[in-house]
């Protein structure tokens, strides 16, 4: 049975959902007692208002939250197309564009480095694919 590169990418995309929490958890477990609003974490609590964290953990956290706004759509979308089969060179390119964009967004706003207008972009770009995805099922249908 041939693996589709759909579903490759898509198995990296959600290996990349399940570990993208990692540098926000590396960066709050590494707080300083006198980095903490109220003293010293005790592993259990959260801190209600992220703004009080370094900035890098409180981007990571949306990094996180972002890409599995996009990546539970995608998923989906490729999943229906698999059971269409419905693949074709568009979902193909399409699954490697939304992939490298992912990793390319969570890079740029966990670094910081993907300032206005880029990281907007890439989202919409994400975005796009999700559309290109979308109407792949409907033609598979």
């Amino acid at each position: 049975m041939d693996f589709p590169t759909e579903l490759g990418i898509l198995t990296c995309l959600m290996i990349l959902a399940a570990s993208l929490w990692i540098p926000q958890i590396v960066g709050q477990a590494n707080l300083k007692p006198e980095d903490m609003p109220d003293g010293a974490p005790d592993g259990f609590s959260r801190i209600a208002n992220m703004h009080l964290m370094p900035a890098w953990i409180g981007r990571a956290h949306r990094a996180h939250l972002n890409l599995l706004e996009q990546a539970f759509p995608f998923a989906v979308f490729v999943l229906i197309i698999d059971r269409l089969d419905g693949f074709t060179a568009l979902t193909y390119w399409t699954a490697i564009a939304f992939f490298w964009l992912r990793i390319a967004h969570a890079i740029g706003m966990i670094s910081g480095l993907a300032l206005m207008p880029v990281r907007p972009l890439i989202f919409t770009a994400g975005f796009v694919c999700n559309l290109i995805m979308a109407h792949a099922v409907f033609a598979a249908a």
